[in-house]
C-alpha cells in the first residue's frame, strides 16, 4: 500500500479523544511528558515564514525522521525543497526550523480513486484541489500555535483571488493520531471516509481517514436531502418574492383608483 502522507501535527486542545479504545493512563503520560519538555515561546511573531531551499534538505530530514514513523525516500525531500509544485513553508525560531508544512495543487481529475468523492462531479470537472502531504512542529515548540500558524498561512494562499479554481483542501491521517485529529477538527476539518489498512508501516497494515475543508465555494457531494433543502428554500424565496409583488400591485392599484376617482 502507497503511504503518501502522515500527519502528527501537535495541537493544545488533545485531551482524550480516540477513534479507538486506549490506555488512559498511558495516553495522560505521554501529555504530560511532552507538555514538560515543550519550550514556551517569547511570542508567535519571534517566528519567521519562509519557503524551503535546497540547503535545508538534511536539516529537514533529520526533523521528518523524529516526527514521522516513516522513512520518506531522498527523492521526496529533494522535491519538498527544490521543486516550485510544493507549497513547502517552514516556521523559523532562532535561525533553527521548527515546523514546516508541505502542500500541493492538484487537479480534481488527477486525484486517486479513493478521494475522488471529495467534490461533486459536476463542480469537480474544471476544479483544483489543495492537498496537505506533511504537517509537523519541533516537539520543544509544540503548544505554542505554530501548526496553526502555518496552516493559516496555507489557507490564504489557497483563498487569493487567482486561486478561486482550488475548492477543497484535504489530507490523510493515521485513525490513531487523535492529536492530529483533534488539530484538524477544531479547523473545520470534517471527516470524509475511512481508508482501511490505508499505510503499511514497518511491515504492518494501519487504518487512516480522510479529512477535508472546502473553499472557494467549494462543497460536498449533494445528497438527496441536500436537493430537498435547496429547492424548498427557492420556493420560500419565490413565495417572499410573489407576496412583495402582489403587494406592490396592490398598493399601484389602490393609488391608481384614488386619483381616478
Amino acid at each position: 500500500m502507497c503511504i503518501t502522507c502522515l500527519h502528527w501535527t501537535p495541537s493544545p486542545m488533545a485531551q482524550s479523544f480516540s477513534w479507538y479504545h486506549h490506555n488512559h493512563l498511558g495516553s495522560t503520560k505521554t501529555d504530560d511528558q511532552l507538555k514538560a519538555k515543550s519550550v514556551p515561546l517569547c511570542s508567535v511573531n519571534d517566528v519567521q515564514l519562509r519557503f524551503l531551499c535546497p540547503d535545508d534538505l538534511e536539516e529537514v530530514r533529520t526533523l521528518c525522521q523524529d516526527w514521522f514513523p516513516i522513512d520518506y525516500p531522498l527523492s521526496w525531500y529533494e522535491d519538498i525543497t527544490s521543486s516550485t509544485r510544493f507549497f513547502a513553508l517552514a516556521a523559523v525560531y532562532n535561525f533553527t526550523i521548527i515546523g514546516l508544512i508541505v502542500a500541493e495543487i492538484k487537479p480534481y481529475t488527477k486525484l486517486n480513486k479513493e478521494d475522488r468523492g471529495i467534490l461533486s462531479e459536476s463542480m469537480g470537472r474544471d476544479a483544483d484541489i489543495g492537498y496537505i502531504l506533511s504537517l509537523g512542529v519541533h516537539r520543544k515548540y509544540r503548544q505554542n500555535g505554530i501548526g496553526s500558524l502555518l496552516l493559516d498561512s496555507l489557507i490564504n494562499h489557497l483563498t487569493t483571488a487567482e486561486r478561486h479554481k482550488v475548492k477543497a483542501i484535504f489530507l490523510h491521517v493515521l485513525t490513531t493520531n487523535q492529536t492530529a485529529i483533534l488539530f484538524y477538527e477544531r479547523r473545520g476539518f470534517v471527516l470524509h471516509s475511512f481508508l482501511p489498512y490505508y499505510y503499511s508501516i514497518r511491515g504492518k497494515c494501519k487504518d487512516g481517514f480522510t479529512y477535508v475543508s472546502y473553499l472557494n465555494g467549494g462543497h460536498s457531494p449533494w445528497t438527496l436531502y441536500d436537493h430537498l433543502k435547496y429547492w424548498c428554500s427557492l420556493v420560500v424565496t419565490a413565495g417572499g418574492l410573489c407576496s412583495w409583488l402582489s403587494g406592490r400591485i396592490r398598493t399601484a392599484f389602490r393609488w391608481v383608483c384614488y386619483r381616478t376617482i
